[in-house]
C-alpha cells in the first residue's frame, strides 16, 4: 500500500528512473550474455523487470504519471511482437490492479466526505450484510478491486440492498497533477521541434484544463448520468446509474462482468469482434444521443456482461459535442474515404488544419490515405501488423508522413477527440476485431450517409 508522492523533484526522480533503470539491467543483461547465457533468455528477463518496475512506479504515483501509463496501454498494439508480452502484463494490471492506498487513508477521505460519524453508517466492512437500512452503506470491502489514475474502487451494498461501486479520490492527487503537468511542460521545445505549427502552450493549456476537470467528482457524475439516461434500454450498451456523490467520493451501480483487457487475451473471436462493435457504436452514436463523447477509451474502463452487452465506466473524462459530430469533420472523413484529394484539401485549409499553400493535394492524401481505409470496406479487421505498419511510417523522419505532420495545424479544441479517436484504435486492433465500420460510420455522421 502508498500514500501518493506529491512534489515535483521526488516525482521526477520516480520518473527518470525507469529509463535509468532498464539501462542498468541491460548493462547486466550483456555480462550475463558474455557469461554464456542464451541472448533470448537474457532479453526476456530485462523486459520482464522494466516491465515490473514500469508498473510498480507508475501506479504508486498515481497522477499524470499513472493516467499515460493507461493510455499506453490503448496503444500498446503499437509494440513489436516480441516485446509487447511483458509490457502489456504491465500496462494491463495498471487498468485494475495498481498498488491501492493505505486503508487508513481510505477512511479519512470516507469522513471528510460522508461526515465524522462515517463508522456509524459502516456496520461491516466485510461481505456480509447487515440489516440496518438506515445506515448509509449495508457493507464496504476494504480491499479495493480496481485503481484508476485518481481514485480507487470499493465494491459496497448501499443502504437499499443495491451493490454499488465506491469511488475514492487519492488524497492530494491534485498536487500530483500539478507536479506531473510541470515536467511535461518541459517537453515544450521538443514539441516545437517535431510539429512546428502546433502552439504547445495551447496543447499544454487543453490538457491541464482536461486532467483538473478530472478531479471534479460531481462533474463526472452529470456526465454518466447523461450517458446513462441516454443509453438506457440499449440493447448493446449498459451505463450505471449514478447513486451518489460529494467532492472525493462517488457512488454509482455495480456492474459484473469480465474487463475488456481479458477478452483481449482470452475472448474468443466472436466475443472481441462483439466488443468491437459495442466500442465503435459508442464511439460514434454518443455525440447524438449523448451529446458528448467518452474521453478516455483505454480497456480499464469497460467490461463485456454475459449477455453481451458493453458496460462502460469512468466518465472523468468526457468532451461536449451538443449538436453532434461537427459537418467540417464529416466533409473530411468523406473526401479521405472517397480519394477526393481536392476536397480534402480545400476542406482541411477551411477548417485551419493547414496553411494555405502548405502542401499539395496528392501529398495530403497519400499518406493520410490507410487510415481512411475501415470507411471504404464492409468489414474492416483491425490487425496489428496494419498498425505497427502505419506506426513505423509516421515515426519515420524523413518520409512524407512526418513532412505532414510538421505543418498540421491541430486546434486544441479537437485534441481530446483525436485522442479518444486513436485511443479507440488502438483498442480495436489490440481485440483484433473486425467491425462493419463503414455502416456504422454512415448511420451517425450525416456526410457520410449514401447519396
Amino acid at each position: 500500500m502508498v500514500d501518493i508522492p506529491g512534489s515535483g523533484l521526488r516525482r521526477g526522480v520516480r520518473l527518470a528512473g525507469l529509463p535509468a533503470g532498464h539501462a542498468w539491467r541491460a548493462a547486466l543483461g550483456v555480462g550475463k550474455r558474455i557469461g554464456g547465457r542464451p541472448a533470448e533468455i537474457v532479453a526476456a528477463e530485462v523486459q520482464a523487470r522494466t516491465a515490473a518496475q514500469l508498473f510498480q512506479v507508475l501506479g504508486e504515483l498515481k497522477g499524470g504519471a499513472m493516467k499515460l501509463g493507461q493510455a499506453m496501454s490503448a496503444m500498446e498494439a503499437l509494440l513489436p511482437t516480441e516485446l509487447a508480452g511483458p509490457y502489456r502484463d504491465a500496462l494491463t494490471r495498471l487498468q485494475e490492479t495498481a498498488p491501492p492506498l493505505p486503508t487508513p487513508t481510505v477512511h479519512q477521505v470516507l469522513g471528510e466526505s460522508l461526515g465524522s460519524d462515517w463508522q456509524d453508517r459502516f456496520r461491516s466492512f466485510h461481505e456480509q450484510p447487515v440489516a440496518a437500512a438506515q445506515d448509509r452503506f449495508r457493507s464496504f470491502h476494504e480491499q479495493p478491486v480496481a485503481a484508476a489514475s485518481i481514485g480507487q474502487v470499493h465494491r459496497a451494498v448501499w443502504h437499499d440492498g443495491t451493490d454499488v461501486a465506491v469511488k475514492i479520490q487519492y488524497p492530494g492527487v491534485a498536487e500530483a497533477l500539478t507536479a506531473d503537468l510541470r515536467q511535461l511542460d518541459r517537453a515544450t521545445p521538443l514539441m516545437r521541434l517535431g510539429a512546428p505549427a502546433l502552439d504547445p502552450r495551447s496543447v499544454f493549456d487543453q490538457l491541464r484544463e482536461r486532467l483538473i476537470d478530472e478531479l471534479d467528482y460531481q462533474r463526472e457524475a452529470d456526465a454518466q448520468q447523461a450517458f446513462a439516461d441516454a443509453f438506457a434500454g440499449d440493447p448493446d450498451i449498459l451505463v450505471p446509474a449514478v447513486v451518489h456523490t460529494s467532492d472525493r467520493v462517488l457512488v454509482t451501480a455495480w456492474v459484473d462482468g469480465a474487463p475488456l483487457a481479458e477478452v483481449i487475451t482470452s475472448g474468443t473471436s466472436s466475443e472481441r469482434d462483439q466488443a468491437g462493435a459495442h466500442l465503435l457504436r459508442l464511439f460514434l452514436s454518443s455525440p447524438s444521443r449523448a451529446g458528448r463523447i467518452h474521453g478516455d477509451p483505454h480497456p480499464g474502463n469497460f467490461r463485456l456482461l454475459d449477455d453481451g452487452r458493453l458496460a462502460v465506466l469512468d466518465f472523468g473524462s468526457t468532451e461536449p459535442l451538443t449538436n453532434g459530430w461537427p459537418s467540417a469533420l464529416g466533409r473530411l472523413l468523406r473526401a479521405g474515404r472517397d480519394r477526393d484529394a481536392a476536397f480534402l484539401l480545400r476542406e482541411a485549409v477551411k477548417s485551419r488544419l493547414l496553411e494555405p499553400d502548405a502542401v499539395t493535394a496528392t501529398s495530403l492524401l497519400d499518406p493520410l490515405d490507410p487510415w481512411f481505409a475501415p470507411l471504404r470496406s464492409e468489414q474492416f479487421h483491425f490487425d496489428r501488423t496494419w498498425l505497427q505498419h502505419e506506426g513505423r511510417v509516421w515515426s519515420n523522419p524523413r518520409n512524407a508522413a512526418s513532412r505532414l505532420q510538421r505543418k498540421a495545424r491541430m486546434p486544441s479544441r479537437h485534441l481530446l477527440v483525436q485522442r479518444v479517436a486513436f485511443g479507440l484504435l488502438g483498442v480495436l486492433t489490440s481485440l483484433d476485431a473486425t467491425v462493419a465500420v463503414r455502416a456504422e460510420a454512415e448511420l451517425w455522421i450525416p456526410e457520410l450517409a449514401p447519396t
